[in-house]
């Protein structure tokens, strides 16, 4: 079942802020509804951001009164210029503006011809995604082994994508190669996708899953209690993985225990033209660190900083898992030379 899906001028999700005590159901007809919902965490995971963001233009396109492609090709950069002010880490998202902008640019036609180019190209993404992910999952459950303990860091499951996922993805070929596999979750401080929306989507499947603290991730490593690490991520740069708060640590503490770490994305989450020095970290409110269900658990007015991802440079990284295949540490260098 897809996490989101087009219905004739109405984008349809989930607000995963409700999950998974409350299923509640979406229901959007602009493009600011589409922005808000990203602003407030409702759509949130990098390819599921590149899914909505192209359905927030096929909106305006759908809703539009324009009377000449011009018109219409104006609406649609004020519209994704709205949604670019989101949120600013996950390349996905700047991906499928750009996509169906140029594809409606590219269009010959009038305005009806240029609409349905818009809702097409919007589809075309979310329908690329969902095969995406399947063929991540078949590459990388090659790398799972049967009886392997994986441990994965916030959500990169259905929830984060269109359906399947990036590194569940994974986690799930490999449970549907047969392999008898476990998975330990980090409860993904301070928004919780690790507790809330990673041990739901694989108690759902009937994956064994063990939640734990973000902090015991060194003590689980330590013990020999996990055989890989599988995570998504938000932005691959030439020199780096941008991905959650707390990767980066993962990631150092894998390498010093010998345990293999993996990134699987799509390629729309590869951006070669940068590094990581060029990638803005977004910061996010106080209120989420201060604050746990609603209830002040720290002084009141204390500074607090809250950026919500990191840098894991790619000298941590074992191997990264995509559409095209496998990129080992000897592939990396053509990060930087593909663009």
């Amino acid at each position: 079942m897809r996490t989101i899906e087009w219905k004739e001028g109405v984008v349809v999700t989930v607000d995963q802020t409700k999950l998974p005590n409350e299923t509640t159901i979406l229901k959007m007809t602009s493009c600011n509804d589409v922005a808000k919902a990203i602003k407030m965490m409702k759509i949130r995971g990098a390819p599921l951001l590149g899914a909505a963001a192209g359905y927030g233009l096929a909106l305006t396109a759908y809703h539009s009164k324009a009377e000449t492609k011009d018109q219409l090709m104006e609406e649609l950069v004020v519209s994704a210029r709205i949604l670019r002010n989101t949120r600013p880490t996950a390349i996905n998202l700047f991906w499928a503006l750009d996509r169906v902008i140029e594809k409606t640019r590219e269009t010959e036609g009038n305005v009806a011809t240029a609409v349905k180019a818009v809702i097409e190209e919007a589809e075309r993404i979310a329908t690329e995604d969902v095969l995406a992910n399947k063929i991540i999952g078949k590459h990388g459950s090659s790398l799972i082994d049967d009886g392997d303990t994986v441990l994965t860091h916030c959500n990169a499951g259905s929830l984060a994508t269109v359906d399947y996922g990036t590194a569940l993805g994974v986690v799930r070929a490999a449970w549907k190669d047969g392999k008898n596999i476990k998975v330990i979750a980090t409860e993904t401080r301070p928004l919780l996708q690790g507790s809330r929306l990673t041990t739901y989507e694989l108690l759902q499947d009937g994956i064994p899953v063990t939640l734990i603290t973000d902090n015991m991730a060194g003590y689980v490593l330590s013990e020999g209690l996990v055989d890989k690490v599988v995570v998504g991520a938000d932005r691959i740069v030439t020199d780096a993985v941008i991905n959650k708060i707390g990767t980066y640590t993962i990631a150092v503490l894998a390498r010093e225990n010998d345990v293999p770490f993996y990134v699987a994305a799509p390629e729309s989450t590869f951006d070669l033209e940068r590094s990581s020095e060029d990638v803005l970290i977004e910061k996010r409110d106080a209120d989420e660190v201060v604050k746990f269900g609603g209830v002040l658990v720290a002084p009141a007015g204390i500074e607090v900083l809250n950026p919500a991802f990191d840098v894991t440079p790619l000298k941590y990284v074992s191997a990264i898992i995509y559409e095209k295949g496998i990129l080992y540490p000897k592939d990396f260098q053509r990060l930087s030379t593909q663009n």
